[in-house]
């Protein structure tokens, strides 16, 4: 028996759901709230119960990694001692689908006799929760992707990509930049990236040097010994071009007589190159952009100083 149809077909009514989803929003109430978020001095709490729950999770999680102060509270935990945790310049994200979650009421009811604003993320506009909030996203939608409509589906999508769309909206809006998210994203490999600096990783031993009176022989040989794939010509130190296996390869491909190979029909003279206290995010910038994995790292005197490869990035 094959599953591959079902399998499909929930990506299809998914996207056709949250697709849909974007005709409930209007441009005056979305650029409402995100200036209250803007200029708001506390935090923006997330909260919600079961599936719900879980999504805001990941939408707090977002948020806090991308420069917006938040956190998520269970909203039955909430009411059982964690509504100390709010306080007046904060702003609640209530998410429940339905808009009629008790729990979920129960908090709004607390935030909105302590004056604190609120914002819901509901597919029932007239629900309790859409009502009584101090802004309203409506998400509903079509249908869940689930065959009985019952099971959680394209509802909690549609509500996982509002999250992220207030999450990125506001960072474009801060001028959020690599700098600021590896502040709060310090682990792993994206912090890694956009914390170390070339001269953490690049190598300096056995660097590929090359002298302009080599013939293209020692020039192969030197190329090949390394390892790099490329070779550094320098003059009183100081870089003045680079030659790869590539440039060989195809001055061969022309020339099959080796002898007769010029070394300047070689070298490349607007070679890229960085610096040592670039960082690797930069670095993987460049090499994408222009399709090398090797870029000579140069002191500000342009001098030679080592190299950096893609893979160590």
């Amino acid at each position: 028996m094959s599953h591959f149809k079902s399998f499909i077909n929930v990506f299809d009514d998914e996207i056709k759901s949250v697709k849909n989803v974007i005709s409930n929003f209007s441009q005056d109430n979305i650029n409402k709230i995100i200036d209250e978020i803007l200029n708001n001095s506390g935090r923006l709490i997330v909260s919600g119960i079961g599936k719900s729950g879980l999504i805001g999770k990941k939408i707090a999680a977002t948020l806090a990694s991308t420069g917006t102060s938040s956190f998520f509270i269970h909203s039955t935990e909430a009411y059982h001692g964690d509504l100390g945790m709010i306080n007046q310049n904060d702003i609640l994200l209530l998410i429940s689908y339905s808009g009629e979650s008790d729990d979920v009421l129960k908090v709004l009811s607390f935030c909105n006799e302590n004056e604190i604003k609120t914002i819901s993320v509901t597919g029932n506009k007239n629900s309790t929760l859409a009502k009584n909030s101090n802004y309203f996203i409506n998400s509903n939608i079509i249908s869940e992707a689930c065959h009985l409509d019952l099971a959680p589906t394209s509802s909690t999508t549609a509500t996982l990509i509002i999250g992220d769309a207030i999450a990125v909206t506001l960072m474009k809006a801060k001028k959020f930049t690599e700098a600021d998210f590896a502040k709060y994203h310090p682990g792993g490999k994206i912090g890694k990236r956009l914390l170390t600096k070339v001269k953490d990783v690049m190598k300096t031993d056995k660097l590929p040097i090359l002298d302009k009176n080599m013939d293209i022989s020692d020039i192969i040989y030197n190329i090949s010994n390394s390892g790099y794939g490329i070779g550094f010509l320098l003059q009183n130190k100081n870089i003045i071009g680079v030659i790869t296996d590539g440039d060989i390869r195809r001055a061969i491909k022309l020339e099959l007589n080796l002898k007769k190979i010029q070394l300047q029909s070689l070298i490349n003279k607007n070679f890229k190159f960085t610096r040592p206290d670039s960082n690797l995010h930069e670095v993987k910038n460049i090499m994408q952009t222009n399709k090398i994995i090797t870029l000579p790292v140069i002191d500000t005197d342009n001098t030679l100083v080592g190299l950096v490869q893609y893979y160590d990035i």
